[in-house]
């Protein structure tokens, strides 16, 4: 059967006619146009000259398109005494740092809460779904007091260790592991397996597409840390903040801070597109039924 007869029955089966197909993929087709627009926009105006940013009414292209905001935007981080590799450096660790801390908390995390059998457990799944509604910064005072009174300002730890915890990942892992048959979890018990054997050797094997999807999240989240009241010293500052140090400095620098916003997002697209497969089979999964 061909690819067309099966969307064709599937349709079917949904009940939904022709008609009805067409407009949803009207209604996402506009809704992708919409959601790229942000992105396409930055792109534009990274590549216009300084004069084209003040005509009126003003245009969705680059009528002579350069690179000059991009080589100003190096030749301007280049001038900070730190090297900018330095900077480079930083971010790399950084965000390495967070993506595996993060993914190997949640899943730890996630098992005990969907197979552990304890009191609570229920009352803790709430709270993560709740804290999924609140704005970090609203316990940005309290993280900088805690991190104060542990001695980590001006220290990676300052950076890496908040971060190593998210609800949402959490909450996305623990919906993935809790498809896993129960069965599968006492044979293990029988065969003499503890928790962390059970979660390591047996449940995360079959978790890579949930993995690879927090990955993408983790990373993204991570290489856009910036250093912020935490860190004073330059040479453990972070590629975001000095790139938006350097696009802050002089007059006349929207397409410099532009450029840089563009120069941040390739690194999270090119894990995206990397990692791309394995969050759409992650959509897709239709869960082990017992």
């Amino acid at each position: 059967m061909t690819d067309a007869k099966k969307l064709k029955a599937s349709s079917g089966r949904a009940g939904r006619k022709n008609g009805g197909t067409v407009c949803i993929f009207i209604f996402l087709f506009v809704l992708a146009l919409f959601m790229a627009l942000p992105i396409y926009l930055a792109v534009v105006m990274s590549i216009k000259p300084s004069q084209e940013w003040f005509i009126f009414p003003p245009k969705f292209y680059a009528m002579d398109p350069t690179l000059d905001n991009f080589r100003e935007m190096f030749r301007a981080a280049g001038q900070l005494w730190v090297p900018f590799s330095r900077y480079v450096a930083n971010s790399v660790f950084v965000t390495a740092a967070v993506t595996l801390a993060q993914c190997f908390t949640a899943s730890m995390a996630a098992f005990v809460l969907a197979k552990g059998k304890f009191k609570g457990s229920r009352f803790l799944n709430s709270v993560i779904v709740v804290s999924l509604l609140y704005q970090s910064n609203v316990i940005y005072i309290v993280q900088y007091m805690v991190i104060a009174k542990l001695g980590m300002i001006d220290t990676y730890a300052a950076l890496i260790l908040p971060s190593v915890a998210t609800p949402m990942g959490v909450f996305l892992m623990r919906q993935s592991i809790s498809q896993i048959p129960d069965a599968m979890i006492e044979a293990a018990k029988v065969d003499g397996a503890g928790m962390f054997r059970t979660c390591w050797n047996i449940v995360m094997p079959n978790q890579k597409p949930a993995l690879m999807t927090l990955m993408i999240f983790a990373f993204q989240s991570a290489w856009n840390i910036q250093s912020g009241s935490y860190v004073f010293d330059e040479s453990l500052k972070t590629l975001p903040t000095a790139v938006a140090q350097a696009a802050a400095s002089g007059i006349a620098r929207q397409g410099v801070a532009m450029a840089a916003a563009v120069f941040m997002l390739i690194p999270p697209v090119i894990f995206f597109v990397a990692a791309q497969k394995n969050v759409i089979e992650t959509m897709a999964h239709s869960g082990i039924k017992d």
